[in-house]
Order: structure tokens, then sequence, then C-alpha cells
């Protein structure tokens, strides 16, 4: 018997509670304006390791070393691809300690797999056809998946930054002048901030000394939770200020009472820079890929299954 690797369904388990889960249960139980530290990321694929060793050495073939030595090696090198993403991907604040990080992670694994392969020798083997189910939970992955997609290069950017609203140059709407009148201290890149729930696709322009600049670079996934006690900000757009000097800031948008400041741009570690100016449909389907491989998983084992039904029958038909 060969073994076993993780099916799309474990793989799906492994990466919502390793990297999405970390960042969505931190911004649900902190405060808005506390930014997530390294460590408490890490506790999560380090802890799930033995979970998942176990979960694959109660499907291994009956040998023990071939049982524990698979689950271990799948297991451990889950659990560095999930480190990578807290490393280069999504860096957050604080230090770690990598290489302990991964050796801790692979000792849990071995234990988990040590108790996965005596509980799953104990339990009987039934190899099940694959269900129409397999759909459902699969469709539901998709739409799960791309909203947590969504949400985790959103909350990565925000605790990641490393300069956030420094500094306001103005704006226009209720929170800041009226006119929109704001001086740009030197040419070059500056970000417009959503104050409170202003909506994040808003038309901007700029005009000053005779010339008109739009915001050409929106922001596809805007990071929030920026400002203070006074305000919270999204950074949803950059606009590049050809000359220094003053100027006036116009933002169309379907809520005439928004407001949008001019400010600096923030500085955003990692991959995570780049990937919330990626298209949103594109950071979509990446969530997506899990269900979508489910679903493709439980066509494949449906097609298999109906062969050896039929050949069931024949046998059947013919001993009667």
């Amino acid at each position: 018997m060969s073994a076993r690797l993780p099916d799309p369904g474990v793989l799906t388990a492994w990466l919502a509670a390793t990297v999405p889960a970390p960042l969505v249960v931190y911004e649900w139980t902190h405060r808005w304006e506390e930014d997530q530290p390294l460590s408490t990321a890490l506790w999560w694929p380090v802890l799930a390791s033995p979970v998942l060793a176990a979960v694959l050495a109660a499907r291994q073939p009956r040998r023990a070393a071939a049982a524990v030595g698979v689950s271990t090696l799948v297991t451990v090198a889950l659990l560095a691809v999930s480190l990578a993403f807290f490393r280069w991907v999504v860096p957050l604040t604080g230090e770690a300690r990598w290489g302990r990080a991964l050796l801790g992670g692979a000792a849990l694994a071995v234990a988990g797999a040590l108790i996965g392969y005596a509980v799953g020798g104990r339990l009987p083997r039934r190899d099940r056809p694959a269900s129409r189910r397999g759909y459902l939970i699969g469709g539901l992955t998709v739409v799960f998946g791309a909203l947590l997609a969504q949400s985790a290069v959103r909350l990565g950017a925000e605790d990641s930054t490393i300069q956030e609203l420094s500094r306001e140059y103005g704006g226009v709407g209720s929170y800041a002048t009226p006119t929109g009148r704001f001086t740009a201290p030197a040419a070059g890149a500056y970000a417009i901030y959503a104050v409170g729930f202003a909506p994040a696709d808003p038309d901007c322009r700029l005009t000053g000394g005779g010339s008109e600049v739009r915001a050409a670079e929106p922001v596809s996934v805007p990071p929030g939770d920026y400002g203070g006690d006074a305000a919270s900000f999204a950074w949803v757009a950059t606009v590049r200020v050809p000359t220094p000097g003053s100027w006036t800031l116009d933002c169309r948008t379907s809520d005439p009472d928004a407001s949008y400041v001019v400010g600096d741009v923030p500085e955003i570690r990692g991959a995570v820079g780049e990937m919330i100016h990626w298209p949103v449909g594109v950071i979509w389907l990446l969530g997506a890929v899990p269900g979508l491989l489910i679903v493709a998983d439980t066509a494949r084992r449906r097609r298999a299954s109906r062969p050896a039904a039929g050949a069931t029958q024949n046998r059947a038909a013919e001993v009667s």
C-alpha cells in the first residue's frame, strides 16, 4: 500500500488555520490601533503541526516507520510554507527565531504522528466513494476562501506597515478644510486616505498652477486602521504631484458627506505591499484555489468509483 498525501480538504484546513486565521482572530480580539506582533501569528502553524501530522498518520499504511516518516515530512514542509508566508509575504512587527519555530513544530509533528498512527490503527478503514456533498463543500470553500484571501491581504498590510499617516497636508470634506486646499512640500507621490466609512473608490483630482492631476494609482485592497483617536484612515489611492505648492483636492463619490485627506504614502514591508495593488479578482482567485481543488478531487473520485461499482454489479449478476 503506497503512502497517502494530504487531500485538498486537509490542505485547505491547514492553510485556513495558519494563514488568515491568525490575522482575523487578532483583528476580532484586539483594539483597531494595535498592530499584531509576529509571535502571536507563529504560534498558529507551530501548534497546528501535531494535529496535521496525527490526521495524516491515521490515514497512512499500517507500517509505523512509513506512517510517521511521511506524515512528519509532509507536515514540516507545510509548516515551512506557513512560516515563509509570515517572513516574506506578511512580515509582522517584532522578531522571531525561525529555526526554533521550525524545529519545535517538527518535534510536535513527530509526537502527533505517533499518536495519530496509534489511534488510526484501531479504527476501521473504509474506502467510501465521494458523495455529491463534496461539490457543496468545495463551492462554499471557494466563496469563503476568496473573502478570507482579501481579508488576509488587507490585515497583513495593516500590521506590516512601518510608517503610517505621519502628516496630514489637507483634504476635502467635513473632516478636512471645506475648500480642499493643501500645500505639497515637494513633488512626488502622496497618498489619499478615506476618513472613517467614506467609500474606497473615489474619483479624486488635484488642481493647481493651471494643471490637473488625477489619482491614477488606486489601491485595490485598501489597508485601513491608520490614524488616531480622532478618526480612522484607509489608504485608497496614490497621486503624483508634479511640483510643490498649493493644490486643491476634489473627490467625487456616491457619498456627498465623505471626507478624504492627503498624506504621506505608507511604507509596508514584504510582498503584501505589492499585493494590495493587484486586481481584486486575482486575490479572490488565489483564495478560491483550495475550493476548486476540492471540487476537482470530488469529480475525480466519483469518476473512479463508477467503473468499480459497475464491475461489482456485473459480478453479482454472474453469480445470480
